[in-house]
């Protein structure tokens, strides 16, 4: 197979590798679309993960399955699938505890372009199939379903984690497309105030369209500034951390939050990083500000019922979509967009109709 691959820090390029062995609960899968994420530019230029070689990238793809092992029972070849990022191994205890996304370890169950080559190949392996694959229905269209690997379910996952119920003021800290989707999410959990916290104007144009009423533009200040004066002194309800840096963007989010409310962080922080914030801020302790932050679920019940989000017209990925690209050799091109990060930018995705 080829795929493309980090090769050292820093240092990006296609590679030829032998096709991954199928075990019995496993499938190997054509990829139909795959898109970039921030986690890839992270892992390749900013150390996140520690020095990879020869590490094919990549964790957001739908695909065709290609082969299956002799105890997968739900999935054939030719069947056109939703892969999820986060593939857990569900007999590990962890996931028997209701931490699936830690089988085999904390973020055990992230294994594309962390612990095993990634979607950016020409074959690329699933482990435990009939767990983590589901069926792509007809009416999603490949690049949309891209999504459903990671920006859809991540994004939501912040609601979920931060408890985002009726009425409840919001603020969302980064408008990317994971905070357009934590945004989105908020929004269909009942959130009668939502603050997008960004200032590029295609992320801010999208994000009233999933249902933002306010803006905060973090260039005309703190950001806790503005949002305290705008809930009269009071904060919010929620708070949902998609972006920023450990210290910074905690300091803010824990001033802004009232007494008895949460946070839900998946911002992927810089490990090498501590997170600060101010502990008078905090109820010095004992301000029942609460803190979560988790690796969103995978597999596949998770997918099925993201993808019916989609179908019934729940959720509109394509408004995420600002770059598409027709054919398996441009994904550096659309990686050196996640590097860059121009201002037209929410997200790219590869069309790989050119792979057999």
């Amino acid at each position: 197979m080829k795929g493309f691959a980090m090769l050292g820090p820093n240092k990006t390029g296609f590679i030829e590798k032998e096709d991954p062995k199928v075990g019995s609960r496993d499938a190997l899968v054509r990829p139909l679309a795959v898109a970039p994420c921030t986690s890839d530019i992270h892992t390749v230029f900013e150390d996140a993960l520690g020095p990879r070689e020869n590490m094919i990238l990549g964790h957001e793809a739908c695909g065709v399955v290609v082969e299956v092992g002799e105890d997968v029972k739900d999935f054939k070849p030719g069947d056109r699938v939703l892969v999820p990022a986060i593939t857990p191994n569900w007999s590990d205890v962890y996931s028997q505890a209701g931490y699936a996304t830690d089988s085999d370890g904390m973020l055990g169950g992230w294994k594309f372009s962390n612990i095993k080559d990634g979607v950016f190949a020409t074959r690329f392996h699933v482990n435990d199939a009939d767990g983590n694959l589901a069926h792509l229905p007809d009416e999603i269209d490949p690049a949309e379903a891209c999504m459903l690997s990671d920006m859809i379910p991540t994004g939501l996952h912040a609601s979920e984690m931060a408890g985002v119920t009726f009425g409840d003021a919001v603020a969302v800290i980064g408008i990317g497309p994971v905070g357009l989707m934590a945004l989105r999410g908020a929004v269909l959990h009942g959130a009668g105030r939502v603050f997008a916290v960004g200032s590029r104007e295609k992320t801010v144009e999208v994000a009233k369209k999933y249902g933002a009423t306010d803006i905060i533009d973090y260039h005309n200040g703190r950001i806790s500034d503005q949002i305290l004066e705008a809930t009269g002194g009071q904060g919010v309800d929620k708070v949902l951390i998609a972006g920023g840096n450990a210290k910074d963007t905690f300091e803010e989010a824990v001033r802004m939050l009232k007494p008895g409310g949460s946070i839900g962080n998946v911002n992927y922080l810089n490990g090498h990083d501590d997170v600060a914030f101010n502990a008078g801020d905090w109820g010095v302790g004992m301000g029942h500000k609460t803190i979560h932050g988790g690796l969103m679920p995978g597999g596949r019940l998770r997918m099925e019922k993201l993808a019916a989000l989609v179908v019934n017209g729940r959720i509109d990925p394509s408004l995420m979509i600002t770059h598409r690209f027709e054919g398996f050799e441009k994904i550096p091109d659309a990686i050196e967009l996640m590097h860059h990060k121009p201002a037209d930018l929410i997200k790219p995705v590869v069309i790989c109709n050119d792979i057999d």
